[in-house]
């Protein structure tokens, strides 16, 4: 298994940029063939979350397609009712896995 060393991290997020930056240098792969990696990776789960698939990823988790029914909203300024229309969410859970290691860090 391949350690990925984040900590020289400077921002608190970790971006698609960095993540083709440890692709280059951990893996050996080119920098145009590490970003086109990444790049290729989210738009697999983004084309197939808008089909309306679940992804899963074993041992990190589930990102999930859920429909959400339309609802009564209100505006907070004015307080003026708002209908909220129905739309589609993603969600995600963790695997068990991936919440002991958070905990195993805290």
């Amino acid at each position: 298994m391949i350690e990925f060393a984040v900590e020289s991290l400077e921002t608190p997020a970790l971006t698609k940029a960095q993540l083709a930056d440890l692709l280059f240098d951990q893996i050996g792969l080119n920098k145009r063939e590490s970003k086109d990696m990444v790049d290729a990776f989210f738009d697999l789960i983004s084309e197939r979350l808008a089909q309306g698939q679940d992804v899963k990823l074993s041992g990190f988790g589930n990102f999930q397609i859920r429909t959400k029914a339309p609802r009564p909203g209100r505006n907070p300024r004015t307080g003026e009712a708002i209908p909220i229309q129905a739309r589609r969410v993603v969600t995600f859970h963790a695997s068990s896995k991936l919440k002991e290691q958070i905990q195993g860090g805290a």
